[in-house]
């Protein structure tokens, strides 16, 4: 397969671990024959610094051209720390999404056998936790009427749902839940706010559609309690943007690491594939950051394209990268020469010496000495 891939790394460690990503991509393609090329543009506060503003022209045009996008990370503390700031990173992102409808956001959450001991949460609470989330990425108060009054003292963000673009997302949901264990719970706020009790209406009516399907309804204070005391009752939860946002930031301590969470945002034309986490500049340049949620965004670039085998074969490596703690100091404070490229470096290898990927290689690249 040929696929024309827009790569925008963005701020802080965005470079760095978009770097691994398509260092995977490339053994992917080597070994299982396939094309894959990269027209790379700036967003964010690169993009500011550089054209002015944080989704420039020709950046929206590369992404247009392309049959999938690999994002990084945005933001910069310059922009963070001053609130009166008129043109800001996260606009590129926002504008992106709306540009290109990607209405919908899929998060995968998995606890890691591996890494039970890493997360903050109890092993017994978090083990057998497989969850997806589907977040709508297009409406809500990120893209509602913003206003502030004369005198700065009073603000409003207006919270807008319509019903297709609730049964655009929902549909995705269920047809996820009948491919996963049959349940997809809504987290909303329906005992408050009137858009939510759009959401509940709709998604009721469309799960009529899904027999076999289990529907659920959480208010999000509740959802966000048993993310924390149960999560394994979760199988797949829809949920509206700002909601999603939190519950999914919220979900990523299961695994341990917010480095480890992927995520796929698509439409009926356009997918982007970005980690959850942010520009993380505190640690840009030191190669501490953990890639690994890039490279699985880039299988589920893969899966996207029917690329099962692909896809299957990253996430064989990730796990023996886990096995063996090749990790980044933030799962592994044991080995602190572990760094970010390093990572990359023995997922690559295990694409293409999936049978002499071992604890060798772990011994080699860690300083240890060994008998080869």
């Amino acid at each position: 397969m040929k696929l024309k891939i827009a790569v925008l790394p963005g701020d802080g460690i965005g470079p760095e671990v978009t770097e691994q990503a398509v260092k995977v991509l490339n053994a992917i393609a080597m070994n299982f024959d396939h094309k894959f090329s990269y027209n790379y543009a700036d967003v964010g506060a690169i993009a500011i610094d550089n054209h002015k503003e944080p989704l420039p022209q020709s950046t929206l045009e590369v992404c247009k051209n392309t049959d999938a996008i690999l994002f990084g990370a945005i933001g910069d503390p310059k922009y963070d720390n001053d609130p009166t700031a008129k043109i800001r990173p996260e606009q590129g992102l926002l504008k992106l999404r709306k540009e290109l409808d990607l209405f919908a956001n899929i998060r995968p959450v998995k606890a890691y056998k591996t890494l039970l001991d890493k997360s903050p949460l109890r092993k017994k609470i978090i083990k057998g936790t497989d969850i997806s989330i589907y977040r709508e990425l297009t409406g809500g108060l990120y893209f509602g009427e913003k206003k502030l009054s004369k005198d700065g003292n009073t603000a409003s963000d207006l919270c807008t749902y319509s019903r297709f673009e609730i049964e655009r997302i929902s549909h995705l949901a269920f047809k996820a839940a009948e491919a996963r264990k049959m349940k997809v719970t809504l987290v909303d706020k329906a005992n408050v706010l009137e858009s939510s009790r759009l959401w509940r209406k709709v998604v009721t009516e469309i799960g009529t559609q899904y027999p076999k399907v289990e529907l659920d309804f959480l208010f999000v204070d509740n959802a966000a309690m048993q993310m924390i005391q149960n999560p394994k009752q979760f199988d797949v939860i829809l949920t509206e943007n700002l909601f999603g946002d939190i519950i999914s930031d919220e979900a990523s301590v299961i695994g341990g690491s917010i480095g480890l969470l992927a995520s796929a945002s698509v439409g009926k034309k356009y997918a982007m594939f970005e980690p959850i986490h942010g520009s993380y500049p505190q640690a840009t340049g030191k190669g501490i950051a953990n890639p690994i949620a890039s490279i699985l965004s880039a299988a589920m670039l893969l899966d996207h394209f029917a690329l099962f085998k692909e896809a299957k074969m990253i996430r064989k490596a990730v796990d023996k990268s886990l096995k063996l703690q090749i990790t980044t100091p933030d799962l592994n404070k044991k080995f602190d020469n572990v760094t970010t490229s390093k990572v990359g470096d023995f997922i690559e290898d295990y694409i293409n010496n999936p049978e002499d990927s071992n604890l060798n290689f772990s011994n080699i690249y860690l300083g240890q000495s060994t008998i080869i």
